[in-house]
């Protein structure tokens, strides 16, 4: 069964957020059934993660983009959690030093992009270039870019240039063997305030929230905008955007991990063949090992 099309921001299509339902759980009839397919899936990945890693030409990089308290860090904890820490690397961008901001925009990402035979994680990533820096443009005045010396200069032709700028990437990714998967876990606004309250009546939870949490849910509507804007422009063949219903944590993480194993099942993944001279080589050390008292 191929990945259902409801939750895939077509290419080429204007997207609007509104016609994608937080609350929608597909195919599953219950949490249990869902659950039990996200761990078939984690074990399954555990064999496709190991034969990525050996294959040696292949890099998965899996972008999770979301509101606050979507459910970013569970996921990535429940999905991933049976792969092996050694072939995974993960990165939360957060604001940029004053080195990064000296160098463009994209230089931190890619001392982080994963490599070859490894699965890499961004919780945040590039993309807030195109959306907080969307919501705040104010934050692009400390780029230091030529000609952008005020936030009026900030424009559609400016933002058309970052919107290619990274499809570009993507592009140059793929091209070079790392497949992008791009996840936006899709929360309403009613889950995220109940979620919230969670956070602030829990003790266990309270070092979850803070008072900028709810600053940016103050700015709801125009981050809603600079998603679709952002989908629309970025979500291409190669790397489509998956608009994951989140308001169901159960469906949301079945759903990556589901993504995340038929993406690998889709490589030409193999172990390395040995030639003759290593298989020599091994009968000889096999002989040793067997003679040894």
């Amino acid at each position: 069964m191929a990945i259902d099309p409801k939750i895939i921001a077509t290419p080429g299509k204007k997207i609007n957020l509104k016609k994608f339902k937080t609350g929608y759980t597909g195919k599953f009839k219950s949490k249990k059934e869902a659950e039990k397919k996200l761990e078939k899936d984690i074990k399954s990945m555990q064999k496709l993660q190991d034969m990525l890693y050996a294959h040696d030409k292949y890099s998965l990089l899996l972008i999770f983009q979301a509101m606050d308290a979507a459910g970013k860090d569970g996921t990535i904890k429940h999905v991933m959690s049976g792969v092996n820490p050694q072939g995974c690397q993960i990165f939360n961008f957060k604001k940029p030093s004053a080195e990064e901001l000296d160098h463009d925009y994209l230089w931190r990402i890619y001392k982080c992009l994963p490599e070859r035979g490894r699965i890499g994680i961004f919780n945040r990533s590039y993309y807030e270039e195109v959306l907080i820096a969307k919501v705040h443009p104010e934050v692009l005045l400390n780029q230091q870019l030529p000609g952008i010396d005020s936030v009026e200069k900030v424009n559609r032709v400016f933002w058309k240039k970052r919107y290619d700028q990274l499809n570009n990437l993507e592009q140059h990714l793929h091209d070079n063997g790392t497949i992008v998967l791009k996840f936006f876990l899709n929360v309403s606004s009613d889950e995220q305030k109940r979620r919230f309250l969670s956070r602030i009546d829990d003790p266990d939870k309270n070092w979850k929230f803070t008072i900028n949490d709810i600053t940016e849910r103050k700015h709801w509507d125009k981050y809603q905008k600079a998603f679709e804007d952002c989908f629309t422009n970025t979500s291409t063949k190669i790397a489509p955007w998956y608009i994951i219903p989140a308001d169901n944590k159960w469906y949301m993480r079945t759903v990556v991990g589901d993504i995340i194993v038929r993406t690998l099942k889709s490589l030409p993944l193999k172990y390395p063949k040995v030639g003759p001279a290593k298989l020599e080589e091994l009968k000889k050390a096999k002989a040793l090992l067997v003679s040894e008292k």
